[in-house]
């Protein structure tokens, strides 16, 4: 239901406290208490059986005795009563519901009873639920605290969404006397209902949140939460901790990519593709948000610190370098105006020493100096309290230095005192400062953290001209497995696979009998690799499965009868099916394994690093989410230590990998089928790479149940069904396909193409151009939410000659459409194709209803509307809004 009826959650005329009570020490009392005693706004209705009155206040038996509308219900009642009370609340009308009660604790009933009783009355009655086991939510601004908390929020403009009651609880009264305040905080409780996701959406739009903080045990639907975070992450900054890092259970895998995957390092990479930092510490949570929501995204990791201690600096300069940043290297121009400002005594280098006795001046004119370094990324100003200079005139400094850059400026005023006022001042204007140069430090590297998050989200990639249908013989090879009761493909069929997708492969044959494995490799050519094939083994070095440099048919006998021996001994109930027979490699390189599996809570994830033998060893791997173009693939490279040793030998290298890891990818966006696939090793020398080994593990059940779906990943692929060729009333034919990253260039050039008018009746403006970050967004769609028709031609160059869109709003049935065709190709059909494209198109996303604005004066597209079934409907002089609703 995404964000339908929150807002009676979170911003509710009127609350009844189910539950409410005198008994001092209960929830229901606390809950009540807290409602009256920080002012909420609204109106309250105390309900209690037994009671005429609550608190002074006149109760009610229950919600249906109410006579007037309520938005929202808060229950604190024993488990066992909920789901009759839920029931109630819908037949009253109620859109908002708050289930404080432990559901897990009390009740000697089935859980799921409870849970599918209370989810019934929910779609029953279309009413929203926060719960149950929630601590409840705030809303400081309108005085809302319908939590049992000993402490209420202050005001602030971060969203704060909880999993851990106690946590929440806790955290309040950190940030209380951190002086941090909220917009909203929530208590998520078990999640029955409104998710990870809802939340999002609702807190990404909400205009009195500037940044959404998260402490995380789990996560229920992957992907709406990382397309939730994916559409709001570039506005407003998400920052996250997460529990269970080292968390010890491991599935039981039977491959290479299974075992050097854990949980953990999947969430870090989600965390990476939705855009979300991520943090250690609680502290880190809410410093990092506001820091971010304060001041700008640092470009670069290069830090310029400025103190008047020299040990703080230097804590400051590991803790930067231990975090993966960098000191910047200051310029010449920089260096010479410090030199004419400084006693000669001071440090010149970065960190910048400007000594104890520094006056404010000094302070002053070195920050004024280290503004205009073309080398540093931001800046962080460190004061111990020495001499005669005061904290509050050193505050007042950096609040003038920090509106004159677009670099962040981060504080650090060690000392309680004077200081504790400063950094107090220093926050109300903007300025991040902190106790200690360590948080300093570190929330300025999660801040560069984010900007390389949001790179993922902006970056255009390079085309690659690669177009794969799904081969049908693949399918049968799945099929056939899983009708011999085999859950792994062999060396041969692996390797198959990769071939389709035309990943390069050595050559392989099967043999079953010695004699047919002397025929292999005669045709193979000597010497050749042999390798034992044996569902049961994974690991063929193990076994000792693997025999190099076999060089004549003699050999090839004794060899074979040699394997099925070893395979015997290493496991007697191994199943010893044959060999596999290939050329021996004489080419040197370096061993990669590439790899995807798919994980309980995410669903398939590539990864990518060392191989080989010593694979699960060195442990070195980075993981990514399909789909992959080419940036998102040299990132997911650019993660790992083997990556930079091949880059620095083979500068120009890297480029094949990307493209197979593409490849890669959309291999394993093909086949939901695949619960595991490795490519161990594949050998790169610089040049070329080919792989040697595979191995597939099938997911019985998908193959079972032969449904060609994407419910495997969590981030939604290019939807190559809506690819289509069309003829306009010339006879040029046209694709209309969605768009994709790599348009953006294409893009460009259409927009640039349109005349004045058709920009004014497109953006109700004349825009001479649009700036490379419109047009990225425009081009990166998440396909779950939006959907941009390109209709193109192919003449002496590819050509963009017009476009539709339809817009989703989050968690809404609604959706915003806009179609625009280039000058020449007007009158031709193209328009009401694309009109018909949207509207089919919007259906398929389950809208309700599709809206457009008209500028009053366009007289075709408002024809054109209407004969397509639109209302057409004012809004001022100047516009009109096309709507059309959809009987769903």
């Amino acid at each position: 239901m995404g964000t339908e009826n929150l807002d009676k959650i979170f911003n509710p005329k009127s609350v009844a406290v189910i539950g409410a009570s005198d008994k001092e020490g209960s929830v229901g009392a606390k809950l009540l208490r807290n409602l009256v005693g920080v002012g909420y706004q609204g109106v309250m209705y105390p309900v209690n059986p037994f009671k005429a009155t609550v608190q002074g206040i006149k109760a009610y038996p229950s919600i249906l005795k109410i006579p007037w509308h309520v938005d929202l219900a808060i229950i604190a009642t024993p488990a066992h009563t909920v789901p009759q009370i839920v029931e109630e609340c819908g037949k009253a009308g109620v859109s908002g519901v708050i289930i404080i009660s432990a559901i897990y604790k009390e009740t000697e009933k089935s859980t799921d009873a409870i849970e599918k009783q209370i989810l019934k009355c929910k779609t029953e009655y279309g009413m929203r639920i926060i719960g149950p086991n929630s601590f409840g939510v705030m809303r400081p601004k309108i005085g809302l605290n319908a939590t049992f908390a000993n402490k209420a929020a202050l005001p602030g403009k971060i969203a704060f969404i909880s999993q851990s009651a106690a946590l929440c609880a806790s955290a309040l009264d950190w940030a209380s006397d951190a002086h941090i305040g909220f917009s909203a905080v929530v208590s998520t409780g078990s999640m029955l209902d409104v998710d990870l996701g809802d939340l999002i959406d609702y807190f990404g739009a909400d205009t009195q949140t500037r940044s959404i903080v998260l402490y995380l045990e789990s996560v229920k639907n992957a992907r709406k939460f990382m397309s939730a975070a994916r559409g709001f992450a570039r506005a407003k900054p998400i920052v996250v901790v997460k529990a269970g890092r080292f968390n010890e259970s491991v599935e039981a895998t039977v491959s290479h990519t299974g075992e050097l995957c854990g949980d953990d390092d999947v969430y870090d990479a989600a965390f990476r593709r939705a855009g979300i930092v991520r943090v250690e510490a609680l502290n880190d949570l809410f410093n990092c948000a506001e820091a971010l929501a304060m001041q700008p995204n640092p470009k670069g990791p290069n830090l310029t610190i400025i103190t008047n201690a020299g040990g703080p600096g230097i804590i400051a300069t590991d803790t930067l370098i231990a975090k993966g940043g960098k000191i910047a290297s200051l310029s010449n121009e920089t260096v010479k105006a410090l030199r004419e400002v400084l006693p000669l005594y001071c440090s010149i280098i970065n960190p910048i020493d400007v000594f104890e006795e520094a006056t404010p001046e000094r302070f002053r004119k070195v920050i004024e100096i280290c503004l205009n370094d073309p080398n540093s990324d931001g800046f962080l100003i460190i004061y111990t309290p020495q001499g005669a200079t005061e904290p509050m005139a050193i505050a007042k400094i950096i609040i003038e230095a920090s509106k004159k850059t677009s670099k962040p400026i981060l504080a650090s005023l060690l000392g309680e005192d004077g200081c504790r006022v400063a950094r107090r001042m220093l926050q109300k204007n903007r300025v991040p400062a902190f106790t200690t140069p360590e948080q300093a430090v570190s929330t300025f590297m999660y801040m560069y953290s984010y900007t390389q998050n949001l790179e993922l989200l902006y970056q255009t990639p390079e085309e690659l001209p690669i177009d794969f249908s799904i081969p049908a013989f693949l399918k049968e090879v799945l099929k056939k497995a899983f009708e011999e009761g085999r859950q792994v493909l062999n060396v041969y069929e692996s390797l198959q696979f990769l071939e389709a997708y035309k990943i390069p492969t050595v050559k392989t044959l099967f043999a079953k009998t010695s004699e047919e494995a002397e025929v292999a490799a005669s045709q193979v050519g000597y010497p050749v690799v042999m390798k034992a094939v044996s569902p049961q083994i994974t690991h063929k070095s193990r076994a000792e499965g693997v025999i190099l440099n076999v060089w004549s048919p003699t050999e090839v006998k004794t060899f074979f009868d040699e394997l099925t021996e070893r395979v015997k001994n290493y496991s007697p109930e191994a199943e010893f099916q044959g060999v596999i027979i290939q050329p021996m490699i004489q080419k040197r390189g370096y061993e990669l394994l590439i790899g995807a599996k798919k994980d309980s809570q995410f669903g398939s994830v590539v990864v990518f690093g060392m191989g080989g033998v010593a694979a699960e060893v060195a442990r070195d791997v980075s993981i990514g989410f399909p789909p992959l173009n080419l940036v998102l693939a040299r990132r997911l490279m650019e993660r790992t230590a083997i990556y930079s040793r091949l880059s620095n030998e083979f500068p120009c290298g890297a480029k094949v990998l990307e493209e197979i890891l593409v490849k890669f990818s959309q291999l394993v966006i093909d086949f939901p089928e695949i619960k595991e696939i490795d490519i161990n090793p594949l050998i790169f020398d610089g040049g070329s790479a080919v792989a040697v080994d595979a191995r597939i593990v099938i997911d019985a059940e998908k193959v079972a149940q032969n449904i060609q779906s994407h419910e495997h990943l969590v981030i939604a692929p290019y939807p190559r069904k809506y690819v289509t060729n069309w003829q306009l009333k010339n006879g040029v034919f046209v694709t209309l396909r969605p768009i994709r990253p790599e348009d953006e260039t294409l893009l460009a050039e259409f927009f640039k193409s349109l005349s004045e008018e058709t920009m004014r009746l497109r953006f109700f403006q004349v825009i001479r151009e649009l700036p490379h970050g419109t047009l990225t967004r425009y081009c990166n769609l998440d396909y779950d939410r939006e959907m941009a028709i390109v209709a193109e031609v192919h003449g002496d160059r590819r050509q963009i000659i017009g476009v539709a869109r339809v817009i989703s709003e989050p968690g809404r049935n609604f959706g915003e459409f806009a179609v625009v065709v280039g000058d020449q190709w007007q009158g031709l059909g193209l328009g009401s194709k694309l009109v018909d494209y949207i509207i089919n198109i919007s259906k398929e996303m389950k809208l309700k209803t599709i809206y457009g604005f008209v500028v009053s004066d366009n007289v075709k597209m408002i024809h054109l509307c209407t004969k397509k079934g639109f209302k057409i409907e004012p809004v001022d002089g100047e516009t009109s809004r096309a709507v059309m609703e959809f009987l769903i």
